[in-house]
């Protein structure tokens, strides 16, 4: 073995996680905007005619597609697909770490100043039912209530369990997981949004 080339190869590997390049990968922007000399974060809800998850409220963002020069790149223009944002007109402040949900789906966070007027006026009516914000300092001072749901694996029936010691009765270990919630003025951000959400106002408060 070329001890040497191992190294090399090695190091050029910049992989996050196991199955990253595989996965489906999408990015996401958080919008922060200053309206009325108050920084607040943009929320859109999904559009009631949406095939997948109609309703639901959501960061700007989606599928990283393969012409994307980089997750960065499809955040901004997702961003403008959906709220009609020109790119060129938003900062990033910085990027958030992955959220991986599995090994299969991972999503990539950033974090853009954009102008409030631009938001409010150019969404589009085909992808979002409406836009609206909740203001910084309100996500700093109320804590998300956190609510946990029991994930049990499940194998498929062609599984092969006599590969493995103890067949079918393998111990799998169950998991638990947290699904939080904030709730502001009759909007109800949860799911993945959320999850993103609290990691961003945790590293605001230190807690990173």
């Amino acid at each position: 073995m070329d001890i040497d080339g191992l190294e090399r190869r090695l190091a050029a590997n910049d992989a996050l996680f196991i199955g990253e390049e595989t996965a489906f990968r999408a990015a996401v922007l958080i919008p922060l905007v200053e309206h009325e000399g108050e920084w607040h974060v943009v929320f859109e809800v999904r559009a009631f005619s949406m095939r997948k998850q109609p309703g639901d409220i959501s960061f700007p963002g989606g599928r990283i597609d393969p012409e994307d020069a980089s997750p960065m790149a499809a955040a901004l223009r997702e961003t403008h697909e959906e709220l009609g944002i020109d790119p060129e007109t938003v900062r990033i402040a910085g990027k958030l770490s992955p959220y991986i949900a599995s090994p299969s789906f991972v999503v990539y966070p950033f974090v853009g100043i954009c102008d409030y007027h631009e938001i409010a006026h150019s969404y589009n009516r085909a992808e979002v039912e409406e836009v609206f914000a909740i203001p910084l300092d309100w996500l700093l001072a109320h804590e998300p209530v956190l609510h946990k749901v029991p994930v049990q694996p499940a194998p498929l029936p062609d599984f092969p369990f006599d590969k493995i010691y103890n067949g079918k009765k393998y111990k799998r270990a169950n998991r638990m997981q947290e699904e939080w919630f904030f709730d502001y003025e009759g909007y109800t951000v949860w799911g993945l949004t959320a999850r993103i959400l609290k990691h961003f106002i945790d590293i605001l408060k230190g807690r990173g």
